[in-house]
């Protein structure tokens, strides 16, 4: 079951730019509820307390109970938007959800048993082609985590969408079939590198010896 934070945030009554900028520059990140065909709730939360929100392991694939004023809302987040140079939060959008929402949503993906995978153990590598995979779920299934085990895999084999366990009533957007990741050979290009280095290498000390004296 998707796991649930009780988040409490400021009011705001007023929207536009300026009252936007205005948040800011007291230390506040301004945000909005929106979704299932009601009014937005504006509001504004410690820059802070969403940096650290943040920092916890399935901020995405999190439930938040939000306190504004007297009224609570369950939702998750949607999209953070953030400063084209400093790269920090400068608005925040919540999806407002019910118990029967059904909802599409982005779910990180965690290769497992890289040590003990044969192919990787011979020298292949992990193409991971999905690290993240979108599902369609209640939010109160809402996994924090798919995962893909790599034991028992060799060179050339691959992971498809049907061999990821999913949770009860999680359901992938893509077609099952569909390959998810890799174990390919290793490549060639290091060693063909490596070869003209040898070479000057080993002309290197040819080159550096001074060459014999004739005579007059």
């Amino acid at each position: 079951m998707a796991k649930i934070t009780s988040i409490r945030v400021n009011e705001r009554n007023t929207a536009g730019k300026g009252a936007a900028r205005a948040e800011r520059r007291a230390g506040l990140i301004p945000g909005v509820i929106y979704g299932e065909k009601k009014e937005p709730v504006m509001f504004s939360i410690s820059a802070l307390d969403l940096d650290a929100q943040m920092r916890q392991k399935g901020f995405w694939t999190r439930q938040f109970e939000i306190e504004v004023g007297k009224n609570k809302y369950h939702a998750i987040c949607q999209d953070i938007q953030t400063h084209p140079i400093t790269d920090r939060p400068i608005h925040i959008d919540f999806l407002r959800v019910s118990e029967n929402t059904e909802l599409q949503i982005e779910v990180p993906v965690m290769y497992e048993n890289e040590l003990s995978c044969p192919g990787m153990k011979l020298g292949g590598v992990l193409n991971a082609i999905y690290r993240t995979i979108d599902v369609m779920c209640k939010p109160k299934d809402i996994p924090e985590t798919l995962f893909v085990d790599l034991s028992g895999l060799n060179i050339g084999d691959v992971v498809k969408m049907s061999d990821i366990k999913f949770p009860a009533g999680v359901k992938p957007v893509e077609d099952m079939d569909t390959t998810i990741a890799a174990i390919a050979a290793p490549s060639d290009d290091a060693a063909a590198d490596e070869a003209p280095a040898a070479a000057a290498d080993a002309a290197a000390p040819a080159a550096a010896a001074p060459a014999p004296a004739t005579k007059a």
